[in-house]
C-alpha cells in the first residue's frame, strides 16, 4: 500500500509546482497569486523505485472566504497523511502563518520534511539560516521551479518513507481475499456489509457521508476468507461545499490499492451517474479485479428489458472496465447477496492466475498470423518473445524492436486475444512493451 504524503504550507509558496514537479504532471493549478488551490488534489509519485501518493493542499491562512473550509483541509490532509512536507518561502520569508502551521505540526504524530523554496542555487542558501529560529533542526534548501536540490530532498523523503509502519487495518492471514467497497455516498455501502456479516457492525443512515473512515472487516464465507473494507462516499469537488461533507477520499484510494476486488457499489434508483464511472475509473487505474453491483434493485419498477437496459447503460459508459461483472442486489432485502462472493471468486482466480511462457507465446503467434502488426517507418514491427511478469492483474512483458510504436489498438487487440484463448475474460490485464536488448556479438572461432 503506497504512503501518503501531504504538502502544507501558506498560500503561494510553491506547493503546486512541487507536486506538479515530484508527480511529473501539470495537473494541479499553478498561478502567481494566492489562494488558487482550493482543495486538496492527489497524485501517485515514485522516487528510487518507493512509490507513494501526494497530496497538494491548499494555502493556510486567515481571512479570506474561503480560509476556514481550506483550514479544515489542511488539517485533514494532515490526519490522513503518512508524513508532512512542510513547506516554506526562500523569498518571501518567515510569516505569522509559518509559525501557526509549525505548532500545528509539533503536535501531531507524523513525521515533518521542513523544506524552503525558492532557493534556485547555491549562492542563496543563506536565506534559508532565518527559518532555523523557527525551531527546526534539519532544513532543505530546494527550488520546486528549477529543480535546484530536488534529488537529495526527494532521497531524503523515501529513506523516511521505508520506515513508516505500512498500516493501518487488519492484518489478514495469507490466502485472504481483500474487498474494497467503494461507490457514492448513500449507495448502500455499510448496509452491504452489514448485510454480509450479519450484524450492525457499520453506521448505517440515510444521510450522506455517514462513513468517515476505512473500515475493515473480517469474515469467512463457505471456508474462504474474506477482509471487507468499507469506505467513506466518493463525492465531486463541487459536492463538498460543507464542513460536515469535506471528509478525504485518500482512505478510499488506500483501499483500493490493498484490495484484490473492488465492489463498486451503485445505486440503481438513482440509475448510473458520472461519479460512478469516475469511482470504476479510481479502481482501474490501481488495477484491481472489479465488479459491479446495482444496488436498492427492489425500489425499482421492473419489466422483462430493465435489467438488459442497465446493463448495456453501464457499459457504454465504462467501457474500460468491459472485462468487469456486473450484478443486481438489494443489501436491504438480502437479494442476491450471497451470490456475490461466487463472483468474487471466478474474479479472483483469474487476477491471480499465471500462464506459461509456452502457451503466451503461441496465444500471441497465433494472433499475429491473424492480424500482424503494422510498419513502423516501412520497417516490420517485429515481437521476439513475450512473458508474464507478475499476477493481481496478470501483466505481460512483450519485447519488440520498436516498442513506442505499438499502437493502442494493436495493444488492445493483443489483450483481447490473450482473454479469449487464455479464459481471463473478467480481469484487468496489462501488457508492457519491451526494446530487447542487443544480444553480445559472437565471439570468433579458434583456428
Amino acid at each position: 500500500m503506497k504512503p501518503i504524503v501531504a504538502i502544507v504550507g501558506r498560500p503561494n509558496v510553491g506547493k503546486s509546482t512541487l507536486f506538479n514537479r515530484v508527480t511529473h504532471t501539470r495537473d494541479a493549478l499553478v498561478d502567481d497569486f494566492p489562494g488558487v488551490t482550493r482543495d486538496r488534489h492527489y497524485g501517485d509519485a515514485t522516487w528510487n523505485e518507493v512509490e507513494f501518493t501526494l497530496v497538494d493542499t491548499g494555502g493556510f491562512t486567515e481571512g479570506d472566504a474561503f480560509s476556514d473550509e481550506i483550514r479544515f483541509q489542511v488539517l485533514q490532509a494532515i490526519e490522513d497523511a503518512d508524513v508532512i512536507i512542510s513547506l516554506l518561502d526562500g523569498k518571501g520569508g518567515i510569516s505569522p502563518f509559518d509559525r501557526d502551521i509549525i505548532d500545528l505540526l509539533r503536535i501531531s504524530d507524523k513525521p515533518v520534511f521542513y523544506a524552503v523554496n525558492k532557493i534556485d542555487g547555491a549562492e542563496q542558501e543563506t536565506q534559508v539560516s532565518d527559518f532555523y529560529s523557527l525551531g527546526i533542526e534539519l532544513i532543505f534548501p530546494i527550488s520546486a521551479e528549477h529543480r535546484y536540490g530536488i534529488t537529495d530532498f526527494l532521497d531524503a523523503l523515501v529513506a523516511g518513507l521505508a520506515a513508516i509502519d505500512k498500516g493501518p487495518g487488519l492484518q489478514a492471514a495469507e490466502g485472504t481475499i481483500g474487498l474494497a467497497v467503494v461507490g457514492r455516498p448513500n449507495v448502500g455501502k455499510s448496509s452491504l456489509i452489514n448485510r454480509i456479516l450479519g450484524q450492525e457492525r457499520h453506521l448505517v443512515s440515510d444521510r450522506p457521508g455517514t462513513t468517515r473512515d476505512a473500515i475493515d472487516s473480517l469474515c469467512q464465507v463457505d471456508g474462504k476468507a474474506y477482509l471487507l473494507m468499507d469506505t467513506a462516499g466518493i463525492r465531486r469537488k463541487g459536492r463538498v461545499s460543507q464542513k460536515i461533507e469535506k471528509f478525504s477520499i485518500i482512505k478510499a484510494l488506500r483501499s483500493l490499492d490493498r484490495c484484490d476486488v473492488a465492489l463498486i457499489v451503485l445505486d440503481a434508483s438513482e440509475g448510473i451517474t458520472e461519479q460512478d464511472i469516475n469511482i470504476a475509473g479510481y479502481a482501474f487505474e490501481r488495477g484491481c479485479g472489479c465488479i459491479f453491483l446495482l444496488n436498492k434493485w427492489d425500489l425499482l419498477e421492473k419489466d422483462t428489458h430493465t435489467v438488459k437496459k442497465y446493463m448495456d447503460e453501464l457499459r457504454m459508459q465504462a467501457k474500460f472496465l468491459s472485462f468487469a461483472p456486473a450484478m443486481t442486489i438489494s443489501a436491504l432485502t438480502g437479494q442476491r447477496v450471497a451470490k456475490i462472493f461466487k463472483l468474487v471468486d471466478d474474479v479472483y482466480d483469474q487476477y491471480a492466475q499465471r500462464i506459461g511462457t509456452g502457451q503466451l507465446n503461441r496465444i500471441l503467434e497465433t494472433a499475429m498470423a491473424k492480424n500482424p502488426p503494422p510498419l513502423h517507418r516501412g520497417n516490420p514491427i517485429k515481437f521476439y518473445y513475450t512473458t508474464q511478469v507478475s499476477t493481481g492483474p496478470p501483466t505481460f512483458v512483450c519485447f519488440v524492436n520498436y516498442p513506442e510504436a505499438v499502437h493502442f489498438s494493436y495493444k488492445r487487440f493483443l489483450i483481447n486475444q490473450i482473454r479469449a484463448q487464455a479464459g481471463l475474460d473478467k480481469t484487468p490485464l496489462r501488457i508492457l512493451f519491451r526494446q530487447r536488448e542487443n544480444r553480445k556479438p559472437k565471439g570468433r572461432k579458434r583456428k
